[in-house]
């Protein structure tokens, strides 16, 4: 992915919902005869959404803000899932994701206490 990984996040998220780069700009409070040259620019990467405009299109295609800034697929469909759950349930899943990073690090220095010819410095992970 280039740099920015907002024009394509943005056409992704446009073309699943099914609406025509002016159909958005306009919904977004853009004037009817710059909306579609507008929107195209963001897609093409030319010009960059301010954040406020950028928070607009995020409530429209329905996706987290964040989304636009991811650096890959996975990420964006994380932050997607995300965002759909309610605070209890995001608060669980914190939760089970640091139980996990605790397993995986277990994992590792039981592994290293068992193969000594194994060099892991704990401190990079």
């Amino acid at each position: 992915m280039s740099d920015n990984p907002i024009p394509l996040r943005l056409k992704q998220a446009r073309n699943k919902i099914g609406i025509s780069q002016k159909e958005l700009g306009i919904k977004i409070g853009m004037d009817e005869s710059s909306a579609s040259g507008r929107m195209n620019h963001y897609e093409k990467g030319r010009h960059v959404p301010d954040i406020e405009t950028l928070r607009k299109i995020a409530q429209e295609l329905n996706v987290p803000l964040n989304y636009f800034l991811c650096e890959d697929d996975l990420s964006a469909e994380l932050a997607c899932l995300i965002s759909r759950l309610d605070d209890t349930s995001k608060k669980i899943l914190i939760t089970e994701l640091e139980k996990l990073e605790d397993s995986e690090l277990k994992k590792v220095v039981d592994q290293r206490e068992n193969s000594p010819e194994i060099a892991i410095d704990i401190k990079d992970l």
